[in-house]
């Protein structure tokens, strides 16, 4: 009988994996492993020494190689803006908008004046060089400086100078430098652009004002700088505005009013041609004025704030010496060239005051007669304003008679403003509620009557 097998044990397939054995690493692997591990420590140990060394030698080098240069150059200074003790200043910094080819002035049509003066505090004091200062005139660009402040250094002032466009002529034509000596102030000569000044960024240039490098010994003296200003090419200057406007002048000449523009049609159709014609109607009918300049907006008219700009324009028109008698049944009203009333006189010839006219006119009347003298103006007689004796401004800023002689002196007498005639008698000043715009015209252009 054969022997019965015996089956080997069977391991049985739900017992957990993670029990099975896992392989052991070997013997020489271990050893290797610690070898190495001890020969990295020692190499390290005997590096560090070494490493700090080099370390240590290189940043010595390093702090003394900054200080040698922070000594020999102090480059933290450029950075800041320097104590300037004097500057460069323009006595007349506001320009108007300037076309190419005509020369350079402010804004009142006069050259402009170029001073050396010392800034202490809020106090500006003129100063007189001891020695003779090369001054140069640059271009500079409009938005330059970037804030508000008033001081920079020679580096930022000089990287914000415009130089002419690749292949044209020098940006500022003519005489560009100037010597500043005896005198407290230097007035610019004949200087003009060549080009305008679309072409940068701001659109819009700054006369600079800078010391020749190496011409003098006073130290740093900060440059001048005048307000932005517009460059425009001379073919469009004869679309310029005119500061102040005349009564000849073509109505378009006005603020707000372009040339063959909409505004420009519309009055034109209804017969304002001129600035004459302007202020007559709006002393006459402001309301009809703004309807006319409004167009389809109708009762709106045109907005104020574009209304007030036309008409504070208009307002710095010379009236000039003219004036015009408008003959009533009861009295004879003398008006200026805008329709603005000059002086009343009665039947008898008896100019009014201006408590009579309130007392004893009716507005009504006065009115109507200027009314009349509007619709008939070619009509009227011209005259030639009397001017018999100068007037000067006192310090309280009225005008003052320099005769004790008895005269008047009448104002404009606004209709449709409602503006009170003002007058001195015996050199008492009579004023009640007087616009100030009137006033404004009045001290511009005084007008008396014997």
């Amino acid at each position: 009988m054969a022997a019965k097998r015996i089956a080997p044990d069977i391991e049985s397939d739900d017992q957990p994996k993670e029990k099975r054995m896992k392989s052991m690493p070997s013997f020489a692997s271990v050893i290797g492993e610690v070898m190495m591990a001890k020969s990295l420590q020692s190499f390290v140990n005997s590096f560090e020494p070494l490493l700090r060394r080099v370390v240590n030698e290189e940043v010595e080098r390093g702090i003394q190689r900054t200080m040698r240069t922070m000594t020999r150059v102090p480059s933290f200074r450029i950075q800041a803006p320097e104590p300037a003790c004097m500057q460069l200043m323009f006595v007349n910094k506001d320009l108007p908008t300037i076309f190419t080819c005509n020369k350079i002035t402010d804004i009142n049509g006069d050259s402009l004046n170029l001073m050396l003066v010392e800034k202490i505090g809020d106090q500006i004091i003129r100063k007189v060089p001891q020695h003779p200062i090369k001054v140069e005139i640059v271009v500079i660009d409009g938005d330059f400086p970037s804030t508000d402040r008033d001081i920079w250094t020679v580096d930022e002032f000089n990287g914000k100078i415009v130089k002419e466009r690749s292949g044209r002529r020098p940006l500022i034509a003519k005489d560009v430098h100037y010597t500043i000596k005896h005198g407290y102030c230097v007035t610019l000569g004949e200087i003009e652009f060549t080009d305008n000044s679309s072409w940068i960024r701001s659109r819009k240039f700054k006369l600079g004002a800078r010391v020749v490098p190496g011409t003098s010994s006073d130290g740093r003296i900060l440059e001048a700088l005048t307000e932005a200003f517009i460059v425009k090419d001379q073919r469009g200057e004869v679309y310029k505005k005119h500061y102040p406007p005349m009564l000849e002048d073509e109505v378009w000449r006005l603020e707000k009013i372009g040339k063959d523009g909409k505004f420009h049609k519309r009055l034109e159709l209804a017969g304002i041609k001129s600035v004459q014609d302007f202020l007559k109607l709006s002393a006459i009918d402001s309301i009809k004025l703004k309807k006319i300049l409004g167009g389809k907006r109708g009762k709106a008219g045109i907005p104020d704030r574009m209304w007030d700009s036309i008409l504070k324009h208009a307002k710095t028109c010379n009236v000039g010496n003219k004036l015009y008698i408008c003959q009533g049944s009861n009295f004879t009203i003398t008006l200026d060239a805008t329709c603005n009333i000059f002086s009343i006189h009665n039947i008898d010839g008896e100019l009014y005051s201006n408590s009579d006219f309130r007392s004893y006119i009716k507005n009504e009347t006065i009115d109507q007669l200027v009314k009349n003298a509007y619709k008939n103006w070619a009509s009227l007689q011209e005259v030639d304003r009397p001017v018999n004796e100068s007037l000067q401004l006192s310090q309280a800023g009225d005008y003052v008679a320099e005769s004790s002689t008895h005269i008047q002196y009448v104002m404009p007498y606004d209709i449709v403003g409602g503006g009170q005639i003002m007058g001195i008698e015996g050199g008492d000043m009579i004023q009640n509620n007087l616009p100030m715009e009137l006033i404004g015209n009045w001290v511009t252009s005084p007008q008396l009557l014997l």
